[in-house]
């Protein structure tokens, strides 16, 4: 074999071990055992194949499957600028009657000063419904919305729910571009993920990547205070992303980008699209959101969690489970309080149904209702008993 056919042989070796597909790869494999000129025909036949690409949920063979989903959802992404005004604090020596008496007039006042952001939104109907984070439009009536066409329209924020962190806007506009509202609940970590957004003011940024997980928890993301379990993507989200769309490859909305972990490259979050639609109705609707609430402070609970807390001192009680969800405190006169529940029950069942996670028991109360009946299967000191709780409406001060 000649040392060119060599070099190119090695080469598109290499193509196939990087790439690691197609007819490619196949016809280079089944001609290593010809002889050299079987070797050559079988090298210019590959540099002649097209290259085929993986197969991957909604992509297909459509090498420009990002260029359509933005294309296609681009024109509904909108920049929301909100302004609040915050009471700026002035040092409490400042308002001592004996610091007035010498200075009169001359000792300073609280004073107001205004804090701007920016953010991003997507339309959800013609007529002006917009969807984006209720951290992006926290304190303010009303936002600067600007399409990509340039308009630039006043937007009156119907509600905001900081349990989820959605909020919904509404324009004086019609015939306005829209997006398509996909599913979340069957994504793959490896799916592909688009998202469109404003990052740092540079508006209607696209950027890809996958999706790195589901099923995040809020303890996970770090923003114990949310009631929402995250998507985590690896797809580029800045600040000013936050309330933009995170797409999949046939470029349908699977959820609202709204977080990234400070000092981490490459984890993104975003909220799955069903939560933010069920919210987003509510808000719509009434202009806010009653979350259930049962006021208890709760750990997934394994092995070694269970060894650790058997091993200390003073505690009233002693874990007999493997699994389950631990409860760590209750709050006091909460529903759970009042309920009978205590710190060391380990909830095993809730209706009957298995709960192995925190995630768990927080998905099934959510989805319960407000003054409904819960029936929890707890372990108490090997002891297992069934209690009713009824839910109440969740407080805002509360952050369990």
């Amino acid at each position: 074999m000649s040392s060119f056919v060599k070099q190119l042989t090695t080469y598109v070796s290499l193509l196939v071990i990087g790439g690691g597909a197609g007819l490619l790869g196949s016809r280079y494999i089944k001609a290593q055992d010809t002889d050299t000129n079987n070797q050559s025909q079988a090298v210019q036949v590959a540099l002649q194949q097209p290259f085929a690409p993986t197969k991957t949920s909604g992509a297909k063979d459509n090498l420009n499957f990002v260029a359509q989903a933005a294309e296609q959802v681009g024109p509904a992404v909108v920049r929301i600028d909100a302004a609040r005004s915050v009471a700026q604090q002035v040092p409490k020596e400042f308002s001592d009657p004996l610091f007035r008496r010498f200075f009169g007039n001359e000792a300073p006042t609280p004073e107001e000063r205004v804090e701007r952001g920016t953010g991003s939104g997507f339309i959800l109907s013609a007529d002006g419904r917009l969807m984006t984070n209720a951290h992006v439009v926290a304190g303010s009536d009303t936002v600067k919305v600007t399409l990509k066409d340039g308009r630039t329209l006043t937007g009156k924020v119907l509600g905001a729910d900081q349990v989820t962190d959605v909020a919904v806007v509404k324009i004086d506009a019609t015939n306005l571009p829209s997006v398509k509202l996909g599913s979340s609940e069957n994504l793959t970590p490896g799916d592909w993920a688009i998202a469109i957004g404003n990052p740092l003011g540079l508006d209607n940024t696209v950027t890809l990547g996958i999706v790195s997980a589901t099923g995040r928890s809020s303890s996970q993301v770090g923003v114990p205070d949310k009631r929402v379990s995250f998507i985590q993507t690896d797809a580029a989200i800045n600040p000013g992303n936050s309330g933009g769309p995170l797409l999949n490859a046939k470029g349908e909305v699977i959820g609202i980008n709204t977080a990234i972990r400070a000092g981490a490259q490459g984890l993104g979050f975003a909220i799955p699209i069903e939560t933010a639609e069920r919210i987003a109705n509510q808000l719509f609707t009434t202009g806010k959101v009653e979350h259930p609430y049962l006021g208890i402070q709760m750990l997934s609970l394994t092995s070694e969690l269970k060894a650790e807390i058997n091993k200390s001192q003073g505690l009233p009680f002693k874990i007999t489970s493997n699994k389950g969800v631990l409860i760590a405190k209750v709050v006091d006169n909460s529903p759970a309080a009042k309920a009978g529940l205590r710190a060391g029950d380990v909830i095993q069942k809730i209706d009957g149904k298995l709960v192995e996670s925190a995630a768990d028991v927080q998905q099934r109360v959510e989805g319960s209702a407000i003054n409904g009946v819960l029936q929890l299967e707890v372990n108490r000191n090997g002891q297992i008993q069934t209690i009713p709780v009824k839910p109440g409406a969740f407080p805002t001060n509360q952050a369990e």
